[in-house]
């Protein structure tokens, strides 16, 4: 059997409310098999975006060939009386990872937070699964 790696454009943009029933699904998903997992992040997603932490700035998805294949919700958290970012949930479909696509929605996250003027982000989950390389 012959295995032919595709690398695909990767575009990183804001959602949209369009996106929200894709996402939900998507973060399920990407969920679904994680054995650090309670079943509720795709809920998760839903309490933050309805809370006042919520910076429509900063929830990123990736899309490829118009299928969105990744999803990063950063929210706006106080450390002591000093503002920052919380980074997570962070969901790729299982089909895409692997190939970077978590590791460039948390750079593009970092990146517009530095510009809204955050000093400094959290990273909320597994660190085994947050660290892990793209495979060659």
């Amino acid at each position: 059997m012959i295995k032919v790696r595709v690398k695909m454009k990767t575009v990183i943009r804001r959602e949209t409310p369009e996106d929200y029933k894709e996402i939900y699904t998507l973060v399920k998903t990407a969920f679904a098999s994680a054995e650090h997992s309670d079943g509720d992040e795709q809920e998760l997603v839903e309490r933050l975006r309805a809370s006042s932490a919520y910076l429509p700035e900063l929830a990123l998805v990736a899309e490829e060939d118009g299928e969105i294949v990744g999803y990063l919700l950063v929210t706006e958290i106080t450390v002591g009386e000093t503002p920052a970012v919380a980074v997570g949930p962070l969901a790729v479909l299982p089909c895409a990872q692997g190939r970077g696509v978590g590791g460039a929605l948390i750079r593009a996250g970092h990146e517009i937070a530095r510009e809204m003027g955050y000093g400094f982000s959290v990273l909320l989950g597994h660190a085994c699964l947050l660290y892990t390389s793209p495979s060659p």
